[in-house]
């Protein structure tokens, strides 16, 4: 019987950061499914001595975008100066885009027609005569704050956040659990190596936008507590717009390897004795099995040269690598190779490799990986322990600790 989750915390926190600058790059964000903007409410409509009726709808899929607006009213003899003043690739509009046709009282062709880019971005094409057409493009404000979420992890990350983060809408607390992991994913495996019971806390800036879309921001800072064990870890901006993160000692998140050759995968059979599942027969399994849908990309934990890359025995379609110091990394049951990727090939720490499959002997599609030091299999959760990020330069230390001493502030106390 699963025990029950902890209540979890969510704190809305308002953060003076003080005179550091945070206006790098935000992270690649995630945003829920935009829904069509209220266009009538917008201060740069038509003027307010026009009474325009306004219509909502969104392009289906397989249907062109002239379907559509043939369907609302655009003429077939105005079509080609309404998609010319758009400037938009037809071919490249995705299903579901919003599109706004309005028309005055009297039911006449329509006078402005409003499609949605984006959560963000209106493009305007407005009639301004009998046949001219003109656009316009409008970006809609965001409001940002900033939020702490902690919680505890009974089954994975993402249940953990999606149990914790009820202030966020579905998809965003996905978005945010995935960011956690791509951020620790050079310190823990987080596939394989959490417990229940561990915890997290996270500090990060939220945006909404006009019509209720949300998308995450920048995490600002975060606290793990694995196994017992506190790992903290802050954004900081190493100068030129350049930010990354750094543990409470001051060294940088990422390292040497990868603790994983999948981004946030389940593991189908962790390190040591199992029954294999074709042969049939108890033996050692020198790896951990990474279970994902065929076709998934999967990468080399570390910079190295391919010194195999081809078919061998019941790993199927395998790849080695070495790394330095003589660590070498096994791929297993691959579907195929990534472009290019032969022996003797350099590759480059998280660059695509292969993809996930079931060649050799595999019940199902998984990724087979191994790690040999000095020629001798080893515990990966072990092995790639050892790696450590670089240190900040001495230059930059006293702008980090004061930095360090604000957020690890914000972010508060480990959740009870």
């Amino acid at each position: 019987m699963k025990k029950p989750t902890p209540r979890a915390v969510t704190t809305v926190v308002a953060v003076a950061l003080a005179a550091w600058a945070l206006s790098v790059d935000l992270p690649k964000p995630w945003l829920d499914a935009p829904h069509p903007i209220d266009t009538d409410a917008l201060q740069s409509g038509p003027s307010d001595s026009e009474s325009l009726a306004a219509v909502s709808d969104t392009l289906r899929f397989g249907e062109t975008l002239g379907a559509l607006l043939l369907r609302r009213g655009v003429t077939s003899e105005a079509m080609p100066r309404v998609m010319d003043a758009s400037a938009l690739d037809a071919r490249r509009i995705p299903a579901g885009m919003p599109v706004t046709v309005r028309s005055d009282s009297s039911g006449a062709a329509p006078r402005e027609i409003v499609f949605q880019l984006a959560p963000d971005r209106l493009l305007h094409v407005r009639r301004t005569g009998d046949s001219t057409w003109t656009s316009r493009e409008e970006r809609l404000p965001w409001v940002t704050d900033t939020l702490v979420v902690s919680g505890r992890i009974d089954e994975n990350l993402y249940q953990a956040l999606d149990d914790s983060a009820t202030v966020l809408p579905k998809g965003a607390r996905a978005e945010l659990a995935w960011t956690l992991a791509d951020i620790f994913e050079y310190r823990v495996d987080m596939s394989r190596e959490l417990q229940p019971g561990d915890e997290f806390r996270v500090l990060f800036e939220r945006q909404v936008g006009a019509n209720g879309q949300t998308k995450i921001g920048r995490v600002l800072a975060a606290r793990m507590v694995l196994s017992g064990t506190t790992t903290e870890t802050v954004r900081f901006d190493e100068g030129s717009g350049r930010a990354a993160y750094f543990d409470a000692t001051g060294r940088s998140m990422q390292a040497a390897f990868l603790r994983a050759p999948l981004a946030f995968r389940r593991i189908s059979s962790v390190f040591g004795l199992r029954k294999h599942p074709i042969l049939g027969i108890w033996r050692r399994h020198q790896g951990t099995d990474y279970v994902a849908s065929s076709g998934t990309p999967v990468r080399t934990i570390g910079d190295g040269v391919v010194t195999f890359a081809g078919v061998r025995g019941g790993y199927g379609n395998l790849i080695e690598i070495r790394h330095r110091s003589g660590l070498v990394s096994r791929y297993g049951h691959l579907r195929r190779f990534a472009s290019g990727i032969r022996s003797g090939r350099a590759v480059t720490i998280g660059q695509t490799i292969g993809f996930v499959g079931m060649t050799g002997l595999a019940t199902g599609p998984h990724l087979h990986f191994e790690l040999l030091v000095d020629g001798t299999q080893r515990d990966p959760s072990v092995a790639l322990k050892k790696s450590a990020g670089v240190p900040l330069a001495p230059a930059d230390r006293p702008r980090f600790d004061a930095q360090l001493a604000v957020l690890l502030a914000s972010l508060g106390k480990a959740h009870a």
